[in-house]
């Protein structure tokens, strides 16, 4: 039997100020689904990172929004971070997926630390990037067998 997917919706201007509200809403969500301390403070770390590329890079002086949607389906928690303003130049996918392991830290790209954070903390993580159209990162965890609620 599939679960009904269950929606939270948070716009919120894309301050670092507002940041700490989508952490407090991920919380929230993850520990009614069951997700244990470690896997929620790992979340969070991700999901800051992808509000912070907002703050700091969709919108340079003007402002803007950044809308966050936490997306309850079965086992699995989806969060997506979207925003309007300049796109950014993400990592190469074929680097991305090799990751920094044997590298320099000085080999990774510029703003591009963040994204491997994201990937090692998340089970998924797609980036999706169009110049005039913003930028949409999803996040997504998934209930270790171990954690389901019983």
């Amino acid at each position: 039997m599939n679960a009904e997917v269950q929606r939270v919706t948070l716009n919120l201007p894309a301050t670092a100020e507002y940041v700490d509200i989508v952490r407090l809403n991920l919380y929230g969500v993850a520990s009614k689904m069951g997700f244990s301390y470690e896997d929620i403070e790992d979340m969070k770390v991700a999901v800051s990172e992808a509000c912070n590329n907002s703050v700091l890079y969709a919108y340079s002086h003007e402002g803007g929004m950044v809308e966050v949607v936490f997306e309850v389906n079965g086992e699995t928690l989806a969060i997506t971070v979207k925003d309007e303003g300049a796109s950014f130049e993400h990592v190469n996918p074929a680097v991305s997926r090799s990751g920094l392991h044997d590298k320099e830290l000085t080999d990774a790209q510029i703003g591009g630390l963040g994204f491997y954070l994201m990937q090692a903390l998340m089970d998924d993580v797609s980036v999706e990037s169009e110049t005039g159209k913003g930028t949409k990162v999803v996040l997504v965890k998934r209930l270790a067998k171990s954690e389901e609620k019983v």
